[in-house]
């Protein structure tokens, strides 16, 4: 149920609004505008609708389990979208299907950065208030962007596991989702820099960049011809969650792995059996935290209790305080390498 906000916070609001415009750091002040666009406070439980890139990935049911466990607490509503595309156009309709059921916030897991954003402008018109997950969207389209995890320390964390099985040299491609993929986009463009920048991996080439498309077998078929393509291949980096799996399958059935080392990110529990052999690596963190993360972030929001602002503070049940930094974004935590001697510490 939303109230309206009182008068007077209502103009320190829209003051606030009007000097973000004029502020000298264009950047940090942009989501803190996207966040005073509504003028309603939810009181009491919430109505959230939450857009997944794809409605059947793991990842994203992990996460879609953990904002219903957290928003049961409460009494609160989660509408649960699946886009069968993982595409920014594939997530408009479902944009508009929640302004129409009268959501409290949209958390938008973004296929990219801009497809979406007028069908989120027209939601923050009508007082619905957007933050955004996993994957961002464009800043003046949503309040909040919740990240897994600090964008160039994935990357970096991908990069050093594939260096540390391939003995810091030799040829290697990346097997990333689609090309349009914010966070993807983002981690390759770290270990393009790295590869750049640090001499540690200067014995290391990367021959191609490939496309996955966010289908198991595509993945696959990718992955074949990968090693096909690339004689000297020593290793593929596949930052996605449907794509790592299937690329270590797929090799496993040609018998291409381990002469081809895979490092990624994806569930554990999918490439278990994979990390076991020391041939694939993969970096990872506690998902259903993301989850839970986003529902709190959501709700607070909704309640007016946090605004965008760098330097916020707030805490969720659980798991502790999160500081709010640029743009809005808040960070789950640090990634971590899975190998054969700590993947019992990961449930998914």
């Amino acid at each position: 149920m939303k109230r309206s906000i009182p008068l007077a916070l209502g103009a320190a609001a829209l003051l606030t609004f009007s000097l973000a415009g004029c502020a000298a750091d264009a950047g940090s002040t942009t989501s803190e505008a996207a966040g005073s666009a509504s003028a309603d406070c939810t009181d009491g439980p919430i109505k959230i609708g939450l857009i997944p890139k794809l409605g059947t990935d793991p990842y994203m049911v992990t996460v879609q389990k953990a904002v219903e466990a957290a928003a049961a607490k409460d009494g609160s509503t989660v509408i649960y979208t699946s886009p069968s595309d993982a595409t920014g156009a594939a997530q408009i309709p479902f944009v508009n299907q929640l302004i129409s059921q009268d959501v409290d916030v949209i958390a938008i897991s973004g296929s990219d950065l801009n497809s979406a954003s007028a069908a989120l402008a027209k939601a923050k018109e009508a007082g619905i208030k957007v933050i955004a997950w996993d994957s961002d969207v464009a800043t003046d389209s949503r309040a909040f962007f919740l990240n897994q995890a600090d964008t160039s320390k994935i990357g970096d964390q991908m990069l050093a596991s594939l260096a540390d099985m391939i003995g810091s040299e030799g040829d290697f491609a990346i097997l990333s989702s689609t090309q349009t993929a914010v966070n993807q986009n983002a981690w390759i463009e770290s270990i393009k820099d790295k590869l750049a920048n640090d001499s540690k991996y200067s014995k290391m080439k990367l021959v191609t960049v490939a496309y996955g498309e966010e289908k198991a077998d595509v993945n696959a078929q990718k992955a074949k011809e990968l090693v096909q393509a690339y004689p000297d291949l020593k290793g593929i980096i596949v930052p996605a969650g449907i794509g790592l799996p299937a690329a270590s399958e797929a090799l496993s059935q040609s018998g291409d792995l381990g002469r081809v080392k895979i490092s990624g990110l994806g569930p554990v529990s999918l490439v278990s059996q994979y990390i076991e052999t020391g041939n694939v690596q993969d970096v990872w963190w506690n998902v259903t935290n993301l989850g839970t993360l986003t529902f709190a972030t959501a709700q607070q929001y909704a309640q007016c209790k946090i605004e965008p602002k760098a330097g916020t503070k707030y805490s969720v049940d659980g798991l502790g305080e999160f500081t709010v930094g640029d743009n809005g974004t808040v960070l789950l935590g640090e990634p971590t390498i899975v190998t054969p001697e700590n993947m019992k510490d990961f449930s998914f």
